[in-house]
């Protein structure tokens, strides 16, 4: 749950750039795959939900997939040597917005939304940081199902409490919380 500590934790990453949480989050994202190999079985390629390249302080999400690649000492899990998503522009957050807003925001992020590697054919592993409504991961999943990949799981660090209009499910598909 994004609360108490966590929250801080990654409000800390997030906007402060507090750099070594990266490293605490990858060790917490590759602790939870080698404890469910089953539900990392079938995966092809572990794709983080991007942030925009011109981010500061810290590209958070790309950092902590970093940290987890390095972390993944075995090379047991599929963490690609460059991302295999990037967005070079900025869109509008949608932190503390309407559902309605979340929902156009979730749309405007994918469209900005690049794929740099090939997903056809292949079992997308896709991670954030946190999950309020799921319609961010929904809309770029859809952009990797339109790609070609043949099904996206999701995996995220924490999911936000349910709050109003938001008790709604984000739609079809599989989450993970690490």
């Amino acid at each position: 749950m994004f609360s108490g500590d966590l929250e801080s934790a990654v409000r800390r990453l997030k906007y402060d750039g507090a750099w070594g949480w990266a490293t605490i989050f990858g060790r917490l994202v590759v602790g939870w795959m080698e404890r469910n190999p089953d539900r990392m079985a079938g995966v092809d390629l572990i794709a983080g939900n991007p942030t925009w390249t011109g981010r500061t302080p810290i590209r958070h999400v790309e950092e902590i997939l970093k940290a987890a690649a390095i972390e993944d000492v075995a090379g047991r899990w599929p963490f690609p040597a460059s991302p295999v998503l990037v967005k070079p522009t900025d869109t509008e957050r949608s932190a503390g917005k309407s559902r309605e807003a979340k929902r156009l925001a979730a749309r405007a992020h994918a469209q900005a939304v690049r794929i740099e590697r090939r997903v056809r054919d292949r079992t997308v592993l896709l991670f954030d940081d946190l999950f309020t409504t799921g319609q961010q991961m929904q809309a770029v999943a859809r952009l990797l199902r339109e790609a070609g990949a043949t099904e996206v799981r999701g995996l995220v660090l924490a999911r936000a409490p349910w709050r109003g209009a938001d008790r709604q499910p984000g739609g079809q598909g599989t989450l993970f919380g690490a």
